[in-house]
């Protein structure tokens, strides 16, 4: 059945994938043809998607809507339902964005052109079916489809070491992934009523025992994407080898799949066990904000820099998820948007610096903003972005966790001062990590050994017109947060009601326990506690 006359977003997952499994038909070895194809497909399918948002979708509204659903194999119980909401909608407007100038990025793709933009537009059509997908196994199906992708751009697009790397990112990824299937079935067979739906399993009553089990599954698969210490040890590796394009996809919008499945699954349907382990979230997002920073400082490659960097970063989105507060959700949503849009900028031009010099250690640089001017602005102004520069969706987004976590009357006093106290330390490490990137690579006296070319050697047109394309997101939300905040409010009030609507039944269960020391007490939220 359809909510609305048009089925947007089947339209919107099946376009990029059936005009992938046209390339092969496509008479064009060098890839010329094939470039501007993929292109106006990934336009055409973004165009759509701001299409169907402004014409049927309800902004104010915290229900699922453009929802589709019907039977697609009836005898696994499996459906094809589809829909999206305050949390799913941004997201998947990042995708097709980030997507298409990943896509413009690619250009001068010369090495087996029609596999690299099949593998593409496959990437694309899956990363919707995960935001959109309302039934989940199909959430599952589609998660399993994205990596397979994303396995083979970097082991056959990447670096000297890019089967080591593409290697480690499957094994992470889909041995966690593992977890996602188990949990959903443990969810789907609970009850007299089995369902795949997500709508019908968020209204299951669960006892808060089973909820943990089954948070426990889906905490591991979306800690390894997130990715949450000591987990993340598969993405600098994966960063470091991979293509341009490809940072900038698995950057700005694969890693947001782990924000959005913690919401999705571990918040929205299990609220008690997210209660218990909120402040081990919480604590862990301050370890990847302080870990991220220090490990950024010990890095000289450039890339892995920057892949340090979005571990810390997204320990912000931790933080966010666990304060009990509905401005902490909100800015857990919004820095996920935010940081998108910034690691590909920074991933891109990144890409673009390597194409000139062939080098990504920063040692083998030095002196380029006086050859690459343009290249220099534009990667500065992402690197304020970065580093929560007032005026920048990162301020913004980063100010907002901060005052979620304040706020928030689920911690004592003590324990929230800790975990500002040492997220500060991160703040302020950010900068200087960032800042000295930026003198070494830019500042000082030019290498005599890199060899520059001495034409075209600045950023083109069409590289500034991809910076351009991210930047000025970041700046207009910086500037006029609400444009985006008010995609999500509705939905993450609804979320931060349902978990606070959990806590009289957990709180009860919580004084039963008799094991509970006082050390375990201080890392319990106080309503767990009374």
């Amino acid at each position: 059945m359809f909510t609305n006359n048009i089925p947007w977003l089947t339209a919107l997952i099946l376009v990029p994938l059936i005009a992938a499994f046209a390339i092969p038909f496509i008479p064009d070895k060098e890839g010329k043809t094939l470039r501007s194809y993929s292109l106006g497909v990934s336009l055409l399918n973004f165009g759509l998607t701001i299409l169907a948002i402004s014409r049927d979708y309800d902004f104010s509204s915290s229900n699922l809507q453009l929802s589709e659903s019907y039977n697609w194999i009836p005898t696994m119980g499996l459906g094809w339902s589809l829909g999206i909401d305050g949390l799913s909608m941004p997201l998947i407007v990042l995708s097709g964005l980030i997507t298409t100038v990943a896509l413009l990025a690619s250009w001068n793709v010369k090495k087996k052109p029609q596999l690299f933009y099949f593998l593409m537009l496959v990437l694309y059509s899956a990363q919707i079916g995960v935001f959109a997908a309302q039934d989940v196994l199909l959430f599952f199906f589609m998660w399993e489809l994205e990596l397979v992708p994303v396995y083979l751009l970097i082991s056959i697009w990447g670096g000297e070491k890019r089967l080591y790397a593409a290697t480690k990112f499957i094994l992470y990824t889909a041995l966690a992934s593992i977890g996602i299937l188990v949990s959903a079935l443990l969810l789907a067979f609970y009850g007299d009523n089995i369902t795949f739906n997500m709508a019908e399993l968020s209204l299951k009553e669960i006892p808060t025992s089973l909820q943990v089990l089954i948070y426990i599954g889906f905490l591991i698969a979306y800690a390894v994407k997130l990715p949450i210490f000591p987990l993340h040890t598969w993405l600098p590796d994966a960063h470091s080898q991979a293509s341009t394009p490809v940072s900038m996809i698995l950057a700005g919008v694969l890693l947001k799949m782990g924000g959005y499945g913690l919401i999705r699954f571990n918040m929205e349907m299990l609220p008690n066990a997210h209660i218990i382990f909120a402040p081990l979230l919480l604590i862990l997002g301050v370890v990847n904000v302080v870990y991220g920073a220090f490990a950024a400082f010990g890095q000289t490659n450039l890339k892995r820099r920057l892949a340090c960097s979005s571990l810390s970063h997204m320990g912000f989105v931790l933080i966010g998820i666990s304060s009990f507060t509905e401005v902490g959700i909100n800015g857990a949503v919004f820095q996920m948007v935010s940081h998108g849009l910034i690691a590909a900028s920074l991933f891109f031009l990144c890409g673009t610096t390597y194409e000139r010099t062939h080098t990504l250690m920063m040692d083998e640089m030095g002196g380029l903003a006086l050859k690459m001017p343009k290249t220099f602005a534009l990667f500065t102004t992402s690197a304020m972005a970065s580093l929560a520069l007032p005026g920048m969706s990162g301020f913004v987004a980063e100010l907002t966790i901060f005052l979620g976590v304040t706020e928030s009357d689920a911690y004592t006093a003590s324990f929230k001062a800790i975990a500002i106290f040492l997220t500060a330390v991160g703040l302020v490490l950010t900068p200087i990590y960032l800042l000295s990137m930026l003198r070494v690579v830019f500042y000082g006296q030019s290498n005599e050994k890199l060899e520059l070319s001495q034409f075209n050697l600045d950023a083109k047109p069409r590289e500034i017109f991809i910076s351009a394309c991210l930047i000025a997101p970041i700046i207009i939300m910086g500037l006029y947060p609400k444009i985006a905040t008010e995609t999500f409010d509705a939905k993450t009030v609804e979320v931060n009601s349902k978990v606070r609507s959990a806590l009289p039944m957990v709180i009860q269960e919580a004084n039963s326990y008799h094991f509970q020391s006082d050390k375990v007490k201080e890392l319990l939220p106080a309503v767990l506690i009374n």
